[in-house]
């Protein structure tokens, strides 16, 4: 659905993006990593159409960027970190306004319009002025305003930014509902672990620059080099249990006593986990559980962004 090639952008002797290349399939919810400065908000202007690069070209949907802006802008949903909204209209009024800009009848607007308020949860705002809206509401809005006509791609810089716990959970669970509505997403977000629940993929991009790209499991191996998994296995002696101790791979040993069982923690690579649980059953030892431990973006992050590589 997506596809850059060389994208830069450059200003005097600055680049603000330096030969970004990148794929995406149909459906995926990519979330683009970066502190402030760093490329993000020049990578999605460009999307869409809104920033001519210095070189390189981006598809979306197999249509060019650089050359046809005008079916680009058919084809996606752009929602910037700066919204603007039309303070004397109310929220259906501002939805309509959009719609008869994107030449969508009347006729139609009068059905998709309370649609839309209902999928971002404002059908009890319909008839409020906009700017007697909370900040929340704009954002949630101006989501609904990117939807009007359709798009198969949706650009969202920052659509979490300045929102309360309770406002960030509602967006979260609107793009939730996108994604399961087959909706390509593009997401910028500083709120890290966030991204890690709704993203399929994630990008870390530093001094314009994408850094690393992949999942945030496959990120982390590449990483470290090695995967955690927790374990919780029955029967085990109190020599095993002493040997598991001595391991350098073993941490978080946990004895549950009043189940007969301990838990823990391995790190290592791939080959090292599968011996280990090779040796567990060889031994007779029951397995209760053992699962990939979550990773936290965040730490992800602030290790790429020191400077480790990615091999």
């Amino acid at each position: 659905m997506i596809e850059i090639k060389g994208l830069s952008k450059k200003y005097g002797s600055f680049y603000a993006l330096n030969d970004l290349n990148l794929t995406l399939q149909e459906g995926t919810v990519f979330g683009f990593v970066g502190a402030n400065g760093a490329g993000k908000s020049t990578t999605f202007s460009i999307l869409a159409t809104l920033l001519a690069p210095t070189s390189g070209d981006a598809w979306i949907d197999g249509i060019s960027v650089r050359n046809e802006p005008k079916k680009i802008r058919e084809l996606i949903g752009y929602m910037p970190d700066f919204f603007g909204v039309y303070d004397q209209l109310k929220a259906d009024e501002y939805l309509d306004f959009y719609g008869a800009s994107y030449g969508i009848p009347a006729s139609k607007r009068k059905q998709l319009i309370p649609e839309l308020l209902e999928l971002v949860n404002l059908t009890h705002k319909r008839y409020e002025y906009v700017d007697l809206l909370s900040r929340g509401m704009k954002q949630r809005l101006c989501l609904a305003r990117s939807l009007i006509h359709d798009p198969k791609v949706l650009i969202l810089d920052e659509p979490a930014s300045g929102l309360d716990p309770r406002a960030r959970v509602e967006m979260r669970e609107i793009l939730r509902e996108l994604k399961g509505m087959g909706k390509t997403i593009l997401i910028s977000s500083h709120i890290l672990p966030e991204l890690a629940e709704m993203c399929d993929e994630i990008g870390v991009i530093d001094n314009g620059k994408l850094i690393a790209h992949g999942s945030v499991e496959d990120i982390q191996l590449q990483l470290s080099g090695e995967r955690v998994i927790n374990i919780r296995v029955k029967g085990l002696t109190s020599i095993a249990v002493s040997q598991l101790e001595e391991d350098p791979f073993v941490t978080n040993i946990v004895d549950h006593e009043e189940k007969h069982s301990v838990s823990f923690t391995y790190r290592g690579t791939e080959d090292d986990q599968i011996r280990l649980l090779g040796r567990l059953v060889q031994a007779g030892v029951p397995i209760v559980s053992f699962s990939d431990q979550e990773t936290d973006l965040e730490d992800v992050f602030m290790e790429i962004t020191k400077g480790v590589e990615i091999g």
